[in-house]
């Protein structure tokens, strides 16, 4: 079928199309340039002999549906200056497509937007819908291949840290914070590597980062002139872990505060407590999710006995009642041998791993601290081999011990120590305000206050801290640092005053990090849909593509 086709608008140096084949898969159509001569390469005289030609294949974008085909006439040209050593030549369709290519230049760019919107794998089963079907290692390759455009000048940059791999290795992500928008990803998160990239960018006025000590470094080496600003958040986030710390080093008055508390409860709560299983107040606890699930599968076990013993009485054999039950032989024999279906209780039930550790988790476990795998850790510490399930599963056991001993004499129960809260969780009500807490939690707070006074002053100066960093009120921070020098925040206070200028410059400037944070949980989607596949080239290229 001879058509002669007008490609100006699509290609303009493809001028006529000699043939179209239809296919059921694709459409091929032949085409030629439409130049009269062609310069050679060697030289640059331009000729206008033909030697001979050739057909170059080149896929380009589909058609009605279909991937199509572009095969292109190029012919070869005799060199008309007979001191060029390249006797012939080929014209070259450099506005098509590039040297050796097998795809046109416009589909290239089809593949690399697809691959920066969903990476190798996803990208490849939706080029499969859209008629130009391509590898998943094509497409990273696509992104490979593309020259990254320069990062943009910037003035006010966020700095932040992001996990590759939580725990093991950490990028670095800069942000402008003027534009909210990513500029670039570093490979580490040295002080060597962003100083290196502040050199790279003179302009820089303003750094955001957090208290970490190499971004700190790395600032300073790379843009010394500009101004440095800690971010808020990490700044209370920091004041609350030495908050946390403070209550660690007085662990005890946390269990006296808790028991003093429950003893000034109000008698009708206590005797609520102890009757809310049950009527009669001697309710046994209810079992937890393992020890239902063993009761049951002990009473199918139990049924299937039950059914293997009825039909055994009807003469059925040993193989028939297998069959029946769907076990093995064995089993059913097993089970009428025994009489019972098995209950799978071991004979030294006493003996486990755990016994050399009871006696230090017992200590533990009197002195308030109920939970399991900070135990495990503990005693982990001290040689234990177990997994943390088998202390949690003690811990557990433990706890339902306390509670029936609770329900059978709620007399004696009243006078036991109640189990201290976690270090958080105190530290959350201790900082909260007394409306925002329930009848326990401020009796818990007020006993705790009145028995330790190095705790009531950490509270004041984390609630002093906490109210001068979210008013701004910079003309308080040397005096906190000076008084935190002389409470119970000496590491705190010494760590803000190595970086007295940042934390100023946060409490003026209304710059933060949080805009960077935004950023980071963007890079986490882009990285997760990569399935481990690809390195940091294609997962910087995607985010700064994305951005």
């Amino acid at each position: 079928m001879l058509i002669t086709l007008d490609f100006s608008e699509l290609f303009p140096s493809l001028h006529i199309t000699d043939r179209i084949d239809p296919h059921r898969s694709r459409m091929t159509l032949r085409v030629q340039l439409d130049h009269v001569d062609a310069a050679c390469p060697a030289c640059g005289a331009r000729s206008a002999r033909i030697h001979s030609h050739y057909w170059r294949s080149l896929a380009d974008v589909p058609c009605f549906g279909r991937p199509l085909i572009l095969l292109v006439r190029i012919r070869r040209f005799r060199c008309v200056n007979a001191a060029c050593r390249q006797q012939t030549f080929a014209e070259r369709p450099a506005v098509i497509a590039r040297p050796r290519a097998r795809h046109t230049d416009r589909l290239r760019a089809l593949h690399y937007a697809v691959a920066l919107a969903l990476g190798g794998n996803a990208g490849a089963r939706m080029t499969g819908t859209m008629a130009i079907p391509v590898g998943a290692t094509t497409l990273l390759r696509r992104i490979r291949e593309a020259v990254p455009d320069p990062a943009p000048e910037v003035r006010v940059l966020g700095v932040d840290d992001w996990a590759w791999r939580k725990g093991q290795n950490y990028g670095t992500i800069l942000c402008d914070l003027e534009r909210r928008r990513v500029i670039d990803l570093l490979p580490d998160r040295k002080a060597v590597t962003l100083a290196a990239w502040l050199r790279r960018h003179p302009g820089v006025e303003i750094i955001v980062r957090d208290r970490a000590g190499a971004y700190a470094d790395g600032a300073r080496q790379g843009a010394p002139r500009a101004v440095q600003v800690a971010d808020r958040w990490h700044l209370l986030r920091n004041s609350g872990d030495a908050l946390r710390g403070v209550l660690d080093h007085h662990h005890r008055h946390l269990t006296e505060a808790a028991r003093v508390a429950a003893m000034s409860a109000p008698v009708e709560t206590v005797a609520n407590d102890n009757c809310a299983d049950g009527a009669d107040g001697v309710g046994m606890p209810s079992p937890n999710k393992a020890e239902r699930r063993s009761l049951e599968a002990r009473g199918q076990r139990e049924a299937r006995f039950e059914e293997a013993v009825r039909l055994r009485a009807q003469g059925m054999s040993i193989k028939a009642v297998a069959r029946m039950l769907g076990v093995e032989r064995k089993t059913v024999r097993r089970w009428l041998r025994a009489g019972r279906a098995p209950t799978w209780l071991h004979a030294d039930r006493g003996r486990s791993i755990l016994d050399p550790f009871r006696d230090y988790l017992e200590t533990r476990w009197d002195a308030g601290y109920r939970n399991g795998a900070g135990l495990w850790r503990e005693i982990r510490d001290r040689g234990f081999a177990g997994q943390d399930g088998v202390v949690k599963q003690w811990a557990a056991r433990r706890r339902r011990e306390d509670q029936l001993a609770k329900r059978t004499s709620p007399a004696k129960s009243s006078a036991k120590p109640a189990p201290p809260p976690t270090t958080r969780k105190a530290a959350r009500m201790l900082m909260s305000e007394p409306d925002k807490l329930d009848a326990e939690e401020r009796r818990f707070t007020t006993a705790l206050l009145e028995l330790s006074p190095p705790i009531a002053q950490a509270v004041d100066l984390a609630k002093a801290f906490s109210t001068m960093i979210k008013q701004g009120l910079a003309g308080q921070l040397d005096g906190w640092i000076s008084a935190a020098e002389e409470g119970g925040f000496k590491g705190f206070a010494r760590s803000l005053r190595q970086d007295v200028e940042a934390v100023h410059a946060a409490l003026t400037l209304p710059w933060s990090t949080g805009p960077v944070e935004g950023q980071i949980n963007r890079l986490k989607v882009v990285k997760r849909t990569m399935y481990g596949r690809a390195g940091f080239d294609l997962l910087r290229s995607r985010v700064m593509a994305a951005a």
